[in-house]
């Protein structure tokens, strides 16, 4: 089985449609979105009906929640004074241009998916989410010591744990924890967990690095004939 994720699109409409394009190449058998619709370009609406007309499950990121409120708040993170400025230059536009129901659907987005897979005897749990599951902007970098993302997936009873917003792609395999079965516990970013299989990015200018990351995929690959699954929605 084949589970596509994608995060941070953030209005960029063309990034997307390169998105859909290797998804179709890819067929896989899942498709979820890990939030951040909106803000920094010019397309929200267009993301937002493009999203609802394919059905995609699909969780609350920072700047979803904001403007979903019409707060003047993303939630952001920013570094320099120029960075604080030009971000309250993107969620005021953003305010301004998203229709009533594209706002009205931001509200409804859940804050975490999970999903259960029956592999055989074994389960396994997949969380998703957009920073953290303690946050919606609480920021994992690749470099968060191993104690502490081992503790956040204990408590969030996560086997794998896959999210978007900080914009930078990675996957780390962790070790089991004490008393449990022997297992990785796989933790990633927009990228590959544990046996993961990589698609492509689609290429577009991110807001917080010089590099193109603004719309980041990947696929899981999960080998079982024919899982069962069940997922929830908080």
């Amino acid at each position: 089985m084949k589970i596509a994720l994608f995060s941070d699109i953030h209005a960029n409409l063309p990034a997307l449609e390169a998105f859909f394009a290797s998804i179709e190449q890819q067929k896989p058998d899942a498709i979820y979105c890990l939030g951040d619709l909106v803000g920094y370009n010019i397309w929200p609406n267009e993301i937002i009906n493009e999203i609802r007309s394919r059905g995609i499950p699909t969780i609350a990121g920072n700047y979803d929640y904001g403007v979903g409120r019409t707060s003047d708040d993303c939630g952001c993170a920013y570094k320099t004074d120029e960075e604080k400025a030009n971000g309250a230059v993107s969620i005021s536009y953003t305010n301004q241009v998203v229709g009533e129901k594209e706002r009205a659907y931001l509200r409804t987005l859940p804050a975490h998916i999970r999903v259960e897979f029956q592999l055989n005897q074994d389960k396994l749990n997949l969380l998703l989410v957009h920073g953290s599951p303690r946050r919606v902007n609480e920021y994992l970098f690749e470099d968060r010591e191993e104690k502490s993302l081992l503790r956040i997936m204990q408590d969030a009873d996560a086997d794998i744990m896959c999210f978007g917003h900080t914009h930078k792609p990675y996957h780390r395999i962790l070790p089991s924890v004490a008393g449990e079965p022997d297992r990785p516990r796989p933790s990633g970013l927009g990228a590959r967990p544990a046996s993961a299989m990589p698609s492509t990015s689609a290429p577009s200018a991110s807001p917080k690095t010089a590099t193109p990351a603004a719309v980041m995929s990947f696929c899981i690959s999960m080998t079982a004939a024919a899982p069962a699954t069940k997922t929830a929605f908080k």
